[in-house]
């Protein structure tokens, strides 16, 4: 399987990439390729909503770092969006890609599944992110493969002694 993971933490380094490079191993010990692209060295910028894209088969008149999300979704079978929750939702990292999807509505979506990523310092906040997801998961008619949350997080780097990176991995694995 081809996977796509979109790292949607502005932070190089952080709990997020720690998090999506242990899926990214686990992925890859099932036999899948992962492409990731790392939205704090991908500029995105935000849908202008001037339908240029839904006349001319879903090409976006701007020309940024979405075009390489473009291209990778395009082979990907599933993509799975890491995203840190700073205040109860998805990055603006990650809104501004899911914002510009709006210009595959004309078309459609080419994967066929999606999973979810999400770090926090509390338990308490992933409810919204995780109801933002299945909706886009619907609304796309993405297979939701599902979502693991650590929570914990207070400083850069706690990801690598968390208990809980290694449910990352396991997570991985089942795709096949």
């Amino acid at each position: 399987m081809d996977i796509l993971l979109i790292n949607g933490s502005p932070r190089r380094g952080g709990n997020t990439e720690i998090m999506a490079d242990a899926f990214i191993d686990g992925a890859r010990q099932s036999g899948n390729t992962v492409t990731k692209i790392n939205l704090s060295e991908t500029k995105v910028k935000p849908c202008v909503g001037c339908d240029y894209c839904q006349a001319h088969d879903g090409v976006c008149v701007q020309k940024d770092g979405m075009s390489d999300v473009f291209a990778a979704m395009d082979k990907a079978d599933m993509v799975v969006l890491a995203s840190p929750i700073y205040s109860y939702g998805l990055t603006a990292q990650i809104a501004a890609v899911l914002n510009r999807l709006y210009a595959r509505d004309s078309i459609g979506y080419h994967p066929s599944g999606c999973a979810l990523l999400l770090d926090s310092y509390s338990p308490d906040v992933f409810s919204a992110a995780v109801e933002q997801y299945r909706e886009l998961a619907a609304y796309l008619k993405w297979k939701d493969r599902g979502f693991v949350a650590i929570s914990g997080m207070v400083e850069k780097g706690a990801m690598k002694t968390s208990p809980e990176l290694p449910r990352v991995v396991d997570f991985a694995r089942s795709f096949r």
